[in-house]
């Protein structure tokens, strides 16, 4: 399945224990200094908590939007941790009714931070209750129904809503109007990834002070171009690392480990797994390079449309192997190249696939 994939940038279940684990858990940036990448929106934070503390104010309320395992949940503990109050996390579809917000809500302290991933998927019943509660800091809750109907206030310590989601598009009006900052994640450059590795690297013990088990900046390289511009994907990956590394090579990393401790788990070196290079080949053999719709990719991968347009496509869209017209893909001849496909598209195609 592709929720699976080792180099999705979605949540897995294998993520969230490894990020139980003590060690694995300060992998995480703590403070606003430690964060790396998304510089922009860092500098917004910094000035914006630091006028709520000089204030003693809450922080303002946050919408953070953008493609998975970018660190939106991390920030939300980052500037938990500023602002020294804790951080509730949730997500919309487990808010099923009203109720549930409120039972969160009223436990939380002055200046808590809630944090509610993919907010989009919150249900209309929930999010009404949302409006008041971000604005004046109450929730009118009505119990029973008809003429015995009951609305009893909830008056809420003033806190901080953080809203994380991949679909911007989708929220309603009303609720993004609410927000007081509101930022688009950009996928992370590759000097950022290795920053990020290199920190990761020490935390885990591999930058060894004895030469044959120190991991270089080469081979951190090697990971950071195989990550898809994604800081969950490279953390994944240099587990997998270093865990080949102590089984098969007394815990040495070398570029040769990096290779075949990553051909293991499928990823080449642009960071393309079977799924993606079955995508890509299924339009250019079945196809021959397209157009075709997406439907029928699917059909003929046995895999769903939305999982393949929302976690396959995005990568190879941003790194120029698809090219999305108004007849459907088509394949570039950059992706083919990189397949060694015997297709290639005519010097036509290419144009048009790049209008």
């Amino acid at each position: 399945m592709a929720k699976d994939r080792i180099i999705s940038a979605a949540a897995t279940d294998a993520d969230t224990l490894a990020d139980e684990q003590p060690v694995n858990y300060t992998l995480r940036p703590r403070r606003l200094n430690e964060y790396i990448g998304q510089r922009e929106l860092v500098e917004k934070l910094a000035i914006a908590l630091q006028a709520a503390r000089e204030r003693s104010d809450p922080m303002e309320h946050v919408l953070l939007h953008g493609p998975p395992g970018l660190g939106k949940t991390t920030l939300a503990h980052v500037i938990a941790e500023e602002m020294g109050t804790h951080a509730y996390v949730t997500s919309g579809p487990a808010l099923t009714k009203g109720a549930d917000l409120v039972g969160t809500l009223t436990k939380m302290a002055a200046h808590d931070i809630l944090f509610i991933d993919e907010i989009h998927r919150l249900p209309v019943a929930v999010e009404e209750y949302i409006y008041p509660a971000m604005e004046d800091f109450k929730i009118d809750f009505t119990l029973d129904s008809g003429m015995h109907a009951k609305v009893i206030t909830y008056h809420l310590k003033p806190f901080t809503l953080i809203g994380a989601t991949t679909r911007a598009g989708l929220l309603t009006g009303a609720l993004r109007s609410r927000f007081g900052l509101t930022h688009h994640l950009q996928f992370y450059s590759e000097a950022d990834l290795l920053a990020i590795l290199r920190r990761a690297a020490d935390k885990l013990a591999m930058q060894s002070t004895s030469p044959q088990r120190a991991i270089d900046d080469k081979s951190l390289k090697e990971i950071a171009q195989r990550s898809r511009g994604t800081p969950r994907v490279t953390l994944r990956l240099l587990r997998r690392v270093r865990d080949f590394a102590q089984v098969r090579a007394k815990s040495k990393v070398d570029h040769r480990v990096i290779e075949d401790a990553l051909a293991l788990e499928g990823v080449d070196e642009l960071g393309l797994d079977n799924l993606d290079r079955s995508y890509l080949r299924t339009i250019a053999n079945v196809y021959q390079g397209g157009p075709v719709g997406l439907e029928a990719i699917a059909a003929t991968l046995g895999e769903d449309s939305l999982t393949l347009e929302d976690v396959v496509e995005p990568y190879l869209l941003q790194i120029g192997f698809l090219a999305r017209t108004r007849q459907g893909r088509r394949l570039t001849a950059k992706a083919a190249e990189h397949l060694n496909l015997e297709w290639r598209p005519s010097e036509s195609e290419t144009l048009f696939a790049a209008e």
